[in-house]
């Protein structure tokens, strides 16, 4: 069982920049490829970004311009930075962790076996 903590939510500016974490518990981090979804209110939950054991990563179309994602191993974190931050971006930030991938459907939510709680983050105009 692997429990992701998510943290770093919170109320942020237009314009302004992001910077969630999130921490698996178990010591195969570098074995799980990690994502982060997202899910506006009365909206499906929405592929954000993904980097795998090997730090190959996959960033939705339409956020690859100010979205990134990366991962330390040392402390089993993933990390999700934004900038140019859009009232429309407001949503819960879910981290999610897969054993393994079919394919390329990294943007598969049902690809992923495990899920944080996720954090909310407000963006006001």
């Amino acid at each position: 069982q692997v429990q992701l903590v998510e943290s770093g939510g919170g109320l942020v500016q237009a314009g302004g920049s992001l910077n969630l974490s999130c921490t698996a518990t178990r010591p195969t981090f570098t074995s799980l490829t990690m994502a982060w979804f997202r899910q506006a209110p009365g909206k499906d939950r929405e592929f954000v970004a993904s980097i795998t054991g090997s730090r190959s990563l996959s960033i939705s179309d339409s956020m690859k311009a100010r979205f990134t994602i990366s991962r330390e191993y040392a402390k089993n974190t993933v990390y999700l930075q934004a900038s140019s931050l859009k009232p429309e971006d407001t949503a819960v930030y879910f981290c999610a962790a897969a054993w393994a991938v079919r394919g390329s459907a990294y943007n598969i939510g049902g690809s992923y076996d495990y899920w944080g709680l996720g954090t909310q983050v407000t963006v006001s105009s």
